[in-house]
């Protein structure tokens, strides 16, 4: 009798189980934010408010979107680089820096959304300016968790794999690097009112937004990249990567002195 054989099942629910508990959570946080996500959306229908032009809710949508992404790709890029980093303590204490962070700063700007106030630049009162100078602090953290898993990473790095690791760390340290310093630039310069440039919002000039959406998306952005180089650069894929890398961070610079014009 023929025997019909079958391949082994490598499901979802497979490959869920073969992560660690830092990754788990990070997934399930990212699900909750999406969750939030929605259900703000469904409140802001029905709430005409604007701030500054812009509808209240927005902010609070963008950063709750923003935050499952960031956290999503925190897991994704532990699993690319084939790093032992998911197994080391570092991990879980990395994972609780990230939630921590990212969940202060979408509590506090929904809370200020949901009392129609502006939770950036607002220190109307000492407890807003203390809580404005708190999210400036956690905005820290948040992006330093991308340079201690750059770190992590890299200590911990294999030769397979090696340019999509230096891709993973690339684009965690200009996470880290450029939303640092946007986002200081940020907290001392008010965008334009109004609505700028559909969907995002921005402004291209005297608005350091760009920039710093550039900055922190240099870590799902540059791992994306070496993923196109070793596939389709074969053995250069390292030297594009590195002339990749020079174009990103010109193209923040750009952003960056973009910012500076238009201020009185």
């Amino acid at each position: 009798m023929t025997m019909i054989s079958t391949p082994p099942l490598t499901s979802h629910s497979t490959r869920l189980g073969m992560l660690s508990t830092p990754s788990l959570v990070l997934l399930i946080y990212g699900g909750l934010m999406l969750l939030a996500f929605i259900a703000t959306f469904v409140v802001s229908l029905n709430d005409a408010r604007t701030i500054r032009d812009v509808g209240i809710w927005i902010k609070p949508m963008k950063f709750m979107a923003a935050t499952a992404i960031f956290a999503w790709t925190s897991v994704w890029v532990v699993m690319l680089s084939r790093s032992t980093v998911a197994a080391a303590r570092a991990w879980g204490w990395i994972a609780a820096l990230l939630i921590s962070t990212s969940l202060f700063e979408v509590v506090y700007i929904t809370y200020q959304a949901a009392q129609g106030s502006g939770s950036h630049y607002n220190i109307s009162t000492p407890l807003n300016a203390a809580l404005f100078a708190l999210m400036g602090i956690a905005a820290i953290g948040l992006v330093a968790s991308q340079a201690w898993l750059a770190w992590e990473i890299w200590k911990r790095r294999t030769q397979e794999h090696s340019v999509i690791t230096l891709a993973v760390v690339i684009g965690l340290s200009f996470t880290f690097l450029f939303s640092a310093i946007s986002g200081f630039l940020l907290g001392g310069n008010q965008p334009p009112p109004g609505q700028g440039l559909p969907f995002l919002g921005w402004h291209l000039f005297a608005d350091i937004r760009p920039a710093h959406f550039v900055g922190v998306h240099a870590q799902q952005l540059m791992p994306l990249i070496g993923l196109l180089a070793l596939k389709f650069a074969g053995k250069h894929a390292r030297r594009v990567l590195v002339v990749c890398s020079v174009l990103y961070a010109d193209l923040w610079v750009v952003l960056t002195g973009l910012s500076f014009v238009g201020h009185a």
